[in-house]
């Protein structure tokens, strides 16, 4: 993500270059390159924002799944203890001794113990996809907040309006992510 942060930094810092070169030596009609560099600048910082949230996501993600896994791992042991048990009772029967309920007991606590730890693994999986999900509508809105700063600088560049609208169109399809993440 650093390579494409990078790669928009610098050409919002082209069409800026651009912008105050074209200030500075057209006519007033082209004055309109300063509300493209402005427009480019607010979307810049709204990618900026909406990429942090998505990092913060991406992080929160991957740390409630090591929870989850955690919780599985221990699911797993508390399982093996009981078969443990288990199999050395059923040796012993084998043998002629007598079982000692007391492990009968363990077994039963370890199952019901496995069903807590059961509960919470899956409540931390959960939580990890909520997470994700979220982390990928705002990873959306950094990408056409991206693309709309290119196709600004472009607009600069070239000379042709319409496709700083076609920036704008972006961005505000970027904002519609942005705001979905934040507020729905």
């Amino acid at each position: 993500m650093d390579e494409i942060e990078d790669y928009s930094e610098k050409i919002h810092e082209q069409s800026n270059e651009h912008a105050h070169e074209i200030l500075h030596h057209s006519e007033s009609k082209d004055r309109w390159v300063m509300y493209v560099a402005l427009s480019t600048a607010v979307i810049a910082v709204l990618a900026a924002i909406t990429g942090l949230l998505a990092g913060n996501h991406a992080d929160d993600a991957m740390l409630t799944q090591i929870h989850a896994s955690d919780q599985w791992a221990f699911y797993q042991s508390k399982g093996i203890k009981a078969e443990l048990l288990a199999s050395t009772d059923h040796v012993l029967v084998v043998m002629g001794k007598q079982s000692d309920t007391v492990d009968n007991k363990k077994i039963a606590k370890y199952k019901q113990q496995q069903q807590d730890i059961m509960k919470k693994a899956t409540e931390y999986q959960k939580e990890s996809d909520t997470h994700v999900e979220r982390h990928d509508v705002l990873a959306r809105g950094v990408t056409l907040f991206q693309a709309s700063i290119a196709i600004g600088a472009i607009s600069i560049i070239t000379r042709r309006r319409p496709l700083w609208f076609v920036s704008l169109g972006f961005a505000a399809v970027g904002l519609f992510f942005l705001i979905q993440e934040l507020f729905f």
